[in-house]
């Protein structure tokens, strides 16, 4: 012993005098998908009136006499009735089950508008059908897209000590964020009406002082020159999507915000910093593709003056990539988006056609895509303005387990969690009342379990969060890859393994896999792998395995397949 460390001494001596002292390791290589604060979230979606009645006193009930605004049921659409009336959910309803929505693993909530909405039931526009969409007649805003005051609360929503702000605060002291769904460029339906009903086409301001008002007169009609109340909208009309871009007209009969004039803005952006200051965390963006870029540009500057980093993403209903990519883009909003591309790819792979993996591949775009950046979009599958998802229990399972652990930030629809109202329209039973029964339900389904499970696995996991993924296979019922995070003393390798088969898949990873002792994410157990040796593991149908690894990256394949996914992940600025 003693002769091997007087050995040593002399040569590090040697080493020492000869000027060739060791060198220092190199600091290890960044690599992240995103640094984005908010991809640590997963996002649950609320429609508030349609999730709990938590306090019946503020329902309504009498309101809109010949043209009441509470429950108003439609004809069944095959067997199911949708409602376009106020059905009692509320921020009380929400507030008391926020643990049950902390249960399943979400970290952020995501509510419809909570603005000042007319307090009739509207009389222009066509009826709803089965399949109509943008059909208003005989509805309410019970939705909240469409306000007349942007400033105040509309009053179905907040209870005696439970206003926004008390909402928001009960949402944070669950160690939750508060995502809030906004407007842009519309109020409330303005015209076609029997006769110019109460708040309808109007805009009032803080102190409730009429600014804007339609005057029920088609767009075409308005005066702005000579009208002051007229310059907040814009005087095209509907625009034929034959004819030109649908977007420079107005959506169905609502009222069309006139971009360019400065004062909407003011009065936008004035009543969303309102909100802000009483504990929004975040924007949904509505219909963002109706306001120019410009616009968007100049209120997201204004809104992250005041909150530098606010993150917001927007409502693009478009499957092609390079269109929704335009909002993510410098000078043209730099918000996120949802990704319509990937919902598109999530229906036919885990609904009834059941497409393979190999389907997901091109709605990643993990490199060389059109966004700013892949790993900020908001994920999903369905929401309130499309179909809900027509998939088994184990569609929805494996939905979820791909959500959860692939790029972006999950956003789940409420009641997904049990398959509620599957395949049903926004007239057929898409928005309909959840309530405690709903809640109750889902706490026994297997959806939910399922669920629950693998979104925990993701808020534990910072690689699941904010890695970069690189593929190893998607391919029919089985994909394989992993994501990776090593930034600022993080350093973890997670690798998933997903088999939405009806069968258990064996994997054995061989791969860019780099040795060491692997935990498993679900169960907890050590996985020894030595160098050269495959990670092998079994998946139960319709299931996931995930396997994390803290350490740094050294393997050399996976290092160069990270050097060129941190290359290509992100436009440059």
């Amino acid at each position: 012993m003693r002769t091997a460390l007087a050995a040593a001494l002399l040569a590090a001596t040697a080493t020492a005098c000869a000027g060739t002292a060791p060198r220092p390791a190199p600091p290890a290589a960044d690599y992240y998908g995103t640094l984005e604060p908010f991809a640590r979230e997963a996002v649950y979606f609320v429609m508030t009136d349609r999730f709990v009645n938590g306090d019946p006193s503020n329902d309504h009930r009498d309101q809109g006499g010949a043209h009441r605004t509470f429950d108003i049921p439609l004809a069944p659409c095959n067997g199911v009735a949708g409602n376009i009336g106020y059905l009692g959910g509320d921020f009380k309803g929400l507030a008391d089950h926020l643990d049950y929505i902390r249960e399943m693993g979400f970290t952020s909530v995501w509510i419809t508008p909570i603005v000042d909405n007319p307090d009739e039931a509207f009389t222009g526009g066509t009826a709803p059908s089965c399949k109509g969409f943008l059909s208003d007649k005989g509805k309410t805003g019970y939705h909240g897209y469409w306000g007349v005051n942007f400033y105040k609360v509309d009053e179905h929503l907040p209870s005696p000590g439970l206003d926004f702000k008390d909402l928001a605060d009960a949402v944070h002291g669950k160690g939750m964020k508060l995502v809030l769904d906004i407007v842009g460029n519309h109020g409330s339906p303005a015209w076609d009406m029997a006769y110019d009903q109460p708040k309808f086409g109007k805009l009032y301001d803080r102190d409730g002082t009429l600014v804007a008002d339609h005057q029920n007169l088609p767009p075409q009609r308005l005066d702005p020159a000579h009208n002051p109340l007229h310059r907040f909208f814009n005087t095209v009309g509907p625009v034929d999507g034959a004819k030109g871009s649908i977007f420079d007209g107005n959506l169905a009969q609502l009222s069309d915000l006139n971009e360019r004039n400065p004062a909407v803005l003011d009065y936008l952006a004035g009543a969303y910093e309102q909100w802000i200051d009483q504990g929004a965390d975040a924007f949904r963006i509505d219909t963002i593709a109706w306001m120019p870029d410009s616009f968007w540009q100049a209120f997201t500057t204004r809104i992250r003056a005041r909150h530098p980093g606010f993150f917001m993403f927007g409502e693009a209903f478009e499957y092609d990539a390079a269109k929704i990519a335009t909002h993510t883009l410098p000078g043209h909003g730099e918000t996120s988006v949802l990704d319509f591309p990937m919902k598109q790819a999530m229906e036919e792979v885990f609904g009834r056609q059941q497409a393979g993996f190999e389907r997901m591949a091109p709605a990643l775009h993990l490199t060389g895509g059109p966004y700013a950046n892949p790993y900020d979009l908001a994920t999903f599958y369905d929401n309130h303005d499309m179909p809900r998802l027509d998939a088994s229990d184990a569609g929805f399972i494996d939905a979820h387990n791909w959500l959860f652990t692939a790029r972006g930030i999950p956003v789940v629809y409420y009641g997904s969690e049990m398959g509620f109202m599957r395949g049903r329209p926004e007239h057929g039973g898409n928005r309909n009342y959840f309530g405690v029964e709903g809640i109750a339900a889902a706490k026994a389904s297997p959806i939910r379990v399922a669920l629950a499970r693998i979104a925990q696995v993701r808020a534990a996991s910072p690689a699941l969060q904010r890695g970069l993924q690189v593929n190893l296979e998607l391919a029919g019922h089985r994909a394989a890859f992993y994501r990776v995070v090593q930034h600022a003393g993080t350093r973890q390798i997670a690798l998933v393994l997903l088999n939405k088969g009806d069968a258990p898949e064996r994997f054995a990873v061989r791969a860019m896999l780099q040795a060491g002792d692997w935990r498993d994410a679900l169960d907890g157990g050590v996985l020894p792998v030595r160098s050269g040796e495959a990670l092998e593991a079994d998946v139960p149908a319709h299931g996931v395995r995930v396997f994390l690894l803290d350490a740094p990256a050294t393997e050399p394949a996976l290092v160069a397949a990270l050097d060129a996914a941190m290359a290509g992940a992100r436009l440059p600025r």
